[in-house]
């Protein structure tokens, strides 16, 4: 894997993206900074890292053929890898939250944000960016956040955890075929934070409701079932999962 290591940087996605733009990019080439200064996250939030105590950093993945795989499969590959590395690492209780959160003890340790740009009628190139906390112990603020030094009572090196991660990503990557989709999803359900378990939700009207977490569907909509066993989908922006 190509790495290009930047000490300061707006956005690690944003990055490489015009990186892509105006040059050809390795498959796999990976953007990793210490200090991230405009870093963003899921539903346009940001995403605030100490500087020199964690990991972020995007991987730009080409190539990927959406018409066989489908828009959000990336989505279920990336966290799935990271939370395997994670497992190996003696991490415990580590989870997935829709759409893309690694949690580890029910407390948020890592975001994931996947841009896609089209390529042609079949493919896309994907530009998948990570935020994962690893040695920073205080955040301000922020009562749902962890971090692996936190979990586990070990510092970790970040440059050989970022190999491990990104060689796990590139692995999952290009073994696809070896594998059907209905073992890719029952993995990633198999991980899905609070499914199947009565939970309280806010939609986008700020009420609150009560449902039970089923599944995420193939274009990344999360299923929740209400009452009198009546099933609807939500997008990101829909619905938020309290806990």
């Amino acid at each position: 894997m190509n790495i290009i290591k930047l000490n300061a940087i707006a956005s690690t996605n944003s990055f490489l993206k015009e990186l892509s733009v105006a040059q050809k990019v390795e498959n796999f080439t990976i953007v990793v900074t210490d200090n991230q200064v405009q870093g963003r996250g899921q539903r346009g939030n940001t995403w605030v890292t100490e500087s020199g105590k964690n990991l972020t950093f995007s991987m730009y993945v080409g190539d990927f053929d959406f018409n066989q795989y489908g828009f959000f499969l990336l989505n279920i590959l990336v966290p799935i890898a990271i939370v395997e590395v994670l497992q190996k690492r003696q991490v415990p209780n580590v989870a997935i939250k829709w759409p893309n959160d690694i949690l580890a003890e029910n407390k948020k340790i890592a975001g994931i944000l996947i841009e896609n740009s089209f390529k042609s009628t079949n493919e896309i190139s994907s530009v998948i960016g990570i935020g994962l906390n690893v040695n920073q112990l205080l955040f301000e603020d922020l009562p749902q956040a962890s971090s692996l030094l936190a979990l586990t009572g070990t510092v970790s090196d970040r440059d050989e955890l970022l190999e491990q991660i990104g060689k796990q990503i590139k692995d999952k990557v290009e073994s696809l075929g070896q594998f059907s989709k209905e073992t890719l999803w029952n993995a990633y359900h198999d991980l899905l934070f609070r499914k199947d378990k009565p939970s309280t939700f806010l939609d986008r009207n700020n009420q609150h409701f009560v449902g039970i977490i089923r599944k995420v569907t193939e274009e990344g909509l999360l299923q929740i079932e209400l009452e009198d066993e009546v099933f609807v989908n939500f997008e990101t922006k829909q619905v938020k999962l309290l806990y």
